[in-house]
């Protein structure tokens, strides 16, 4: 867990490098936060198979209840430049549904990441395109079935939005994101089984950024 959990602090400790030291002074700097909420369109788990002592079972896809997603963002741009570097949080929690007669379980997913961003600098409106990489922390609570696990594990995204400054210094945005990771859940069971699953989901998000 430590050293997966390092490589997180890794990814910051390099895009914060990139920005201080990588980028031009900070009179030519564009900065932002950002904050955002929306909807989380989960897909299935799917490619569902035991591990520890259930290794070798295979077991139906496991269907994801949609739900709500919350986040934070820290950007940085040269002032006017196509590209620029973005830190982000995001949170939501996909709850794994009911599979016939065995209840659902709570699911928790966490993404802290790093996105490379191309834009179209406009003074108005900028539409945007990205790529990143981060570590997803995902956690299964007690249930009848299940206990309490935690998976941290690294993860992808693509994502495009539009933004528009309503004042020189204030913005409103909305972004779709597409995520994937691969979770794996080794003591889920009391037997001391587990289970790993795909994941992937679509985020539809609207958001607030000040950029000073």
């Amino acid at each position: 867990m430590e050293t997966k959990i390092s490589i997180t602090a890794g990814l910051f400790v390099a895009w914060l490098s990139i920005a201080t030291f990588g980028m031009p002074s900070p009179a030519s700097a564009e900065w932002y936060v950002a904050g955002d909420v929306g909807a989380n369109f989960a897909d299935r788990l799917t490619g569902i198979s035991g591990t520890n002592g259930l290794a070798g079972f295979q077991s139906p896809d496991f269907d994801l209840k949609n739900s709500v997603s919350y986040g934070a963002k820290l950007g940085y741009f040269p002032e006017h430049s196509w590209f620029g570097i973005e830190g982000e949080v995001l949170q939501t929690t996909p709850h794994i549904k009911n599979l016939d007669d065995v209840p659902g379980i709570h699911l928790r997913v966490t993404t802290v990441g790093v996105n490379i961003l191309a834009r179209y600098p406009g003074r108005t409106f900028q539409p945007y395109a990205g790529v990143g990489v981060g570590e997803v922390i995902a956690h299964l609570s007690d249930s009848a079935t299940t206990q309490s696990n935690t998976d941290v594990t690294s993860g992808w995204n693509v994502l495009a939005g539009l933004r528009g400054f309503v004042t020189p210094y204030v913005a409103v945005f909305t972004e779709y994101k597409y995520t994937g990771a691969t979770l794996r859940f080794d003591h889920a069971f009391v037997t001391g089984g587990g289970f790993e699953g795909v994941y992937r989901a679509q985020h539809v998000l609207v958001g607030l950024s000040y950029h000073f």
